[in-house]
């Protein structure tokens, strides 16, 4: 059975995703800023969440994570590079380890750029992963850690991944980014009809995430960027934009 994947908003525009396997009622929530949303999101399907997932160590990805385990015991995981930053870490993660939901397997990939020790969680056999503030729909994490060439690399391998590969990003960023990307690439017609689209959804109240692979090769101007130079430079355009 698929994982069933369902986005908790939180603050301005945070989504704190709860990921459930049916088949063995295992429930990890990946980044959750706020623990009280998503107790609550959880009791509400009947679900208890038993593993956390840290992409990073930012507190509104780590905020609720004692509140969490401290109301049902659950596991709690992230990037051992970040350790020292993230109380209660349980399972420190590195490049190439393994964690489940149920039978679904993850990949852990180091992606830094945002921060140093920034991972992403990779189911490849069902076709997801979820991406922190690596990958935006449309966009990228500003560069508050890492470098151009660490974030370009990270991008670049996120975008390998098979192009229906769904991707779940942490934050409710895309008509900005589409805005920016207008600007930035005025007569790109690729870009001008995701605009169009992503913008009649925010106005209808809905949520533009995930995003895939295919739809990011083609719109996203960071992915899209083809040298280290390209992309830095359109980084610093995107941090400048109004």
């Amino acid at each position: 059975m698929p994982i069933e994947i369902v986005p908790v908003p939180a603050f301005n525009d945070n989504y704190l995703w709860l990921a459930h396997d049916p088949e063995s009622g295992s429930t990890a929530v990946v980044d959750p800023g706020d623990g009280e949303v998503v107790l609550a999101a959880a009791a509400e399907r009947g679900w208890i969440i038993d593993k956390i997932f840290n992409t990073h160590w930012h507190p509104d990805h780590t905020g609720g994570n004692r509140r969490v385990k401290e109301a049902i015991g659950a596991t709690l995981y992230g990037p051992a590079a970040e350790g020292a930053k993230i109380a209660g870490l349980d399972v420190p993660l590195r490049e190439g380890d393994r964690v489940r939901i149920g039978k679904h397997e993850a990949e852990v990939w180091e992606v830094p750029g945002h921060t140093l020790g920034h991972i992403a969680y990779v189911f490849r056999d069902d076709g997801l992963a979820f991406v922190g503030d690596t990958l935006f729909a449309m966009g990228c994490g500003r560069l508050f850690e890492g470098t151009a060439a660490q974030m370009f690399h990270s991008l670049g391998r996120i975008a390998e991944l098979p192009e229906a590969t769904r991707l779940y990003p942490a934050h409710e960023y895309t008509l900005s980014n589409a805005r920016f990307s207008a600007h930035a690439a005025p007569g790109d017609a690729a870009v001008a009809q995701r605009l169009e689209k992503i913008a009649a959804m925010r106005d209808r109240g809905e949520i533009t995430l995930p995003t895939t692979v295919s739809e990011e090769r083609a719109t996203n101007l960071f992915v899209r960027a083809g040298t280290v130079e390209e992309f830095a430079r359109l980084r610093t355009m995107k941090d400048n934009f109004a």
